[in-house]
Order: structure tokens, then sequence, then C-alpha cells
């Protein structure tokens, strides 16, 4: 039986955050319960395949009701799932409780996700973040005193008027809690969000590109010198921690979502759901699938996001991997494009795997779009 990844998409918040792009929202409380039972009606829908991974994110998951999650969890129980499961749940500081925390410990969820972003308060209201640095320490440590032993959490850098000390104040201040993840992501201004609309008038005063690399670096010194290891672009985990969820995306390896907005790749086919949370609803309850659209990968597309996914991760890609894919060396499709960037000093090819350097990965995107065929 194929194993594979399982994403569930929860898309409540309390408030939307000024930076945030995701299929989420709030003020839809109302809704909890009946999309919680949609959301069942498409996990029970789930056969033939074994779970090695969940992954619960959104939105804010522990935002939603305690009835929501106990529909949820009756679903998620006639899985066929791996014994060393990997089941993650995202939260964000002031929406954890003892009650929520016990269910989810209860349901089987072995890893938290807690997104903190920054360590000064007023770069969290800046940001339109509901909660406090108080808020984040008494999530941490509750869910620590409740028993989970496995916590990323999530950081971001090159914000608005961000400066070097407060990101380096924030990365200490992190490390000194000893979670055993981290994601550090540099903000992106994504179109339809409220920061773009100050970046568009001019109103966004974000850092330069060099003070943002400078973060960036010190991002890796930081956390290298505390013991943690940088396994792609912007996750660092302690020994044998790295997140198993997140590295079957840049694996390309199969996964299925759930929920209202959520994507699956699977079988050669990527499809996805319907956005709209009422319109999700209606279509699990009358169709019993909120897929909008369905299409087959080709073998070129599975290629290019074999190598653009795999080329996160600091290992980067694995040659005979590529071989026994697409039944083709890699320097035969890709010769020209890596000897332009092992020349170049951007990528390193070892005789097992090529990989990008400290100075490719800062331009990435660049390079990663050459390997488009």
């Amino acid at each position: 039986m194929k194993k594979v990844a399982l994403y569930i998409h929860i898309p409540f918040c309390k408030q939307k955050c000024l930076y945030c792009d995701f299929p989420s929202l709030a003020g839809k409380e109302d809704c909890m319960v009946d999309y919680a039972a949609a959301l069942a009606k498409e996990i029970y829908s789930i056969k033939n395949k074994k779970i090695k991974t969940i992954f619960i994110g959104g939105g804010t998951p522990t935002y939603l009701s305690l009835a929501g999650w106990k529909i949820i969890k009756k679903s998620i129980d006639t899985l066929d799932i791996c014994d060393d499961l990997e089941f993650t749940v995202e939260g964000n500081p002031g929406t954890f409780t003892k009650e929520i925390l016990n269910f989810l410990k209860e349901m089987g969820v072995n890893r938290l996700s807690i997104g903190l972003q920054a360590w000064q308060d007023q770069l969290l209201k800046e940001l339109g973040r509901i909660h406090t640095i108080e808020d984040f320490k008494q999530s941490f440590e509750m869910a620590r005193e409740l028993g989970f032993n496995n916590i990323n959490v999530d950081l971001m850098f090159g914000l608005p008027s961000q400066t070097i000390n407060q990101w380096t104040e924030t990365l200490d201040n992190v490390i000194k809690l000893n979670p055993e993840h981290l994601s550090c992501y540099s903000l992106i201004v994504e179109e339809g969000t409220e920061f773009y609309k100050r970046f568009e008038k001019g109103t966004l005063n974000l850092p330069d590109e060099e003070i943002e690399r400078t973060m960036y670096a010190k991002t890796i010194e930081v956390l290298r010198k505390k013991g943690y290891i940088q396994y792609e672009i912007s996750n660092f985990s302690k020994r044998n921690k790295k997140c198993r969820h997140n590295l079957v995306y840049w694996e390309l390896d199969e996964y299925i979502g759930c929920g209202a907005a959520s994507h699956s790749y699977s079988d050669g086919f990527r499809y996805r759901n319907e956005e709209n949370i009422e319109k999700y609803i209606e279509k699990m309850n009358n169709d019993n699938s909120a897929i909008v659209e369905k299409t087959k990968n080709s073998f070129k597309d599975n290629m290019e996001e074999f190598m653009f996914m795999g080329l996160r991760k600091t290992e980067g890609v694995n040659k005979s991997e590529f071989k026994k894919r697409f039944d083709k060396n890699m320097d035969d499709v890709y010769y020209d494009v890596i000897n332009k960037y092992t020349r170049t000093g951007f990528m390193i090819e070892s005789p097992d795997n090529i990989f990008l350097t400290y100075e490719g990965i800062e331009v990435s995107n660049v390079i990663m779009a050459e390997f488009l065929l």
C-alpha cells in the first residue's frame, strides 16, 4: 500500500495578519462545526493509503472550537496510519488552551508548530499579530508541561522597521527555550494583503536588501553555533528532528490535501479544492468532493519540480534518485545549467548530489528558474 502524507486545512483565524495571503478568514466562527463535518467527510473518503505524516495547518488550527476538533478526530481515527507517524498541528500563541492541547495529545499529535514571528511586542503589533511575547512564552511552556517534546517555532525577518539587533535578539531568546526546530522566513510582500497596499503607497518601511542578507547570514551563524542543522533554505532542526512532512513536498513525494483551498499530488495528478469555505461545505455535502481543478503532471513537470523543490534542501538533489524516477542521467538533461553554476561557485556537484552553496542560496530563485526545461 502506498505511503502518503496528509495535509488538513483549518482556515479560521481570530484576526487576519497584515502580511498574510494564505486562504484564511476571520469572523467565520459560526461555520466551524459545519466546516469540520465537511472536512471529516473528506478525510473518511481516503482509502487504500497508509498515512506517514499528518500536518494540520491554516489559518490557526488551535482557534477551531473543541466541538470541531472532536468531529475531525473521529475521522482521523479511521485512517490507516504508520507506527512512526509524525503528526503536527500549527497554532498561534493566545489560542492555546490546556483543554485543546490535552485533546491534541489524546488525538495522537506529537509535534507542534507555534507562530511567533518576532520577539518584540511592537513588531508583533505592526504585523497584526494577536499575541504578545508573554502569550508565546506561556503557550510554549504549557505545551512542554503537557509533554510535547517536538516543537517548531516560526520566525520572520526583513519585517518593516526591523533592525538586525532585533532579529538577533529574537533568535537568542527563542534558542534559550530550546525548541527542536526553527523555521525562519524572510517577509515576502504578497499581492492582496494589507502590507501590499502600504507597499504600493510607499508607506511600508522595509529594510534594504543588504540588511536582509545580513539577517539571513546571522540566522545561519547563530543557529549553527547552537547545534541546529540547516537542512533547507529556511528550516533548521536539532539532530533527527527535521520536519518529515515538509520533506515530502521538497522530495516530490505524494500527499493528499483535505479542506478548503488545499492541494494534493497523488498518482501523478495535481488537484486542488474549492477555496471559499461555504462553497467547500456545500460541495462536500452535495458531491462528496470539493475538487475544482485536476491536472496530470507531465514527465517534464515532474522532472522540473523534482529539481527545483530538491534544490531547496541543503543536501540538494540526489543523482541516483533522479535516474530511478526518470530513467535518465541528470547530466544528460541539465548539463549546461549545472555546469554554469558549478563553474561560478553557486552550486557544488559531488559524485552523488548537486546542491547550492551559500551564495547560490542567496540567489536561489534565479537558479531554480533555470531548471525549467
